[in-house]
């Protein structure tokens, strides 16, 4: 549903909507721009609430990808998580997007280390470093200029798409000035030889990533696509056997 199926298209609060909806259903799952918003209706309603995206945050995509990661890096009957500490992920293009953000926090959350490169102007913003702060990661990120220099030593090679939600009308500057991040087949081959290459997709072609690069035995974006399926329902039933233990 979008805000005109319900009453927030008609004038109604955040909040009001929020504890309506809390007396309806037993989850919401919110896909929208203003972080806030999410924000919002969490704080007043009294189901969970998930971030399907905003314009700061992805963070189901990160654990699906998390999960891509480990499955090639764990042993059968191994630790899922314990095989991602110490991995290095190198982020390209856009490192102010939610998907940088959220890979920030979620390799400070794994134990991971993480490398972004993009142009000056386009690092992460003071909101990202406070919420880092805030939840106590001292791992932090590396920020440079030279893609070179972040895939070095790269266990995973990332990008998103130049022009996120809201910033359609600076498509031609950013990709101007994106360009020398795009990850061609060179670049992809300066990270370790076993590296491999995640995108969330939908993937722009010729833009953030070369064709030769998607089509890379060691390409994983459908592994990703398909496990975003199995991650989201995972939370789901997390959340349900939590409310269900709630009420006992």
């Amino acid at each position: 549903m979008n805000r005109n199926d319900i009453q927030l298209g008609r004038g109604e609060t955040i909040e009001d909507t929020a504890k309506v909806l809390s007396r309806f259903v037993h989850g919401l799952i919110v896909r929208t721009y203003d972080h806030s918003d999410v924000e919002r209706l969490a704080a007043a309603g009294s189901i969970p609430v998930i971030n399907a995206l905003t314009d700061f945050s992805h963070p189901c995509q990160i654990y699906t990808d998390a999960f891509t990661m480990a499955e090639r890096w764990t042993a059968p009957g191994g630790d899922l998580l314990a095989s991602l500490k110490g991995r290095k992920i190198a982020f390209l293009g856009d490192t102010a997007c939610n998907m940088a953000n959220s890979w920030v926090l979620g390799a400070n959350l794994f134990g991971m280390k993480i490398s972004l490169a993009g142009p000056k102007g386009f690092e992460p913003g003071a909101d990202l470093d406070a919420l880092l702060a805030k939840e106590g990661f001292s791992g932090g990120y590396q920020f440079t200029t030279d893609p070179f220099e972040a895939v070095k030593d790269a266990d995973v090679v990332y990008t998103d798409v130049w022009v996120s939600m809201g910033k359609e009308e600076e498509s031609r500057e950013r990709i101007r000035l994106m360009s020398p991040y795009s990850v061609t087949g060179k670049l992809f081959a300066a990270a370790k030889p076993d590296a491999y290459f995640m995108h969330c997709l939908p993937a722009h072609a010729g833009e953030e990533v070369q064709q030769e690069v998607l089509d890379n035995p060691r390409s994983i974006i459908f592994d990703q696509a398909e496990n975003r399926l199995h991650t989201q329902k995972a939370i789901m039933v997390m959340l349900a056997k939590a409310a269900a233990a709630s009420r006992r």
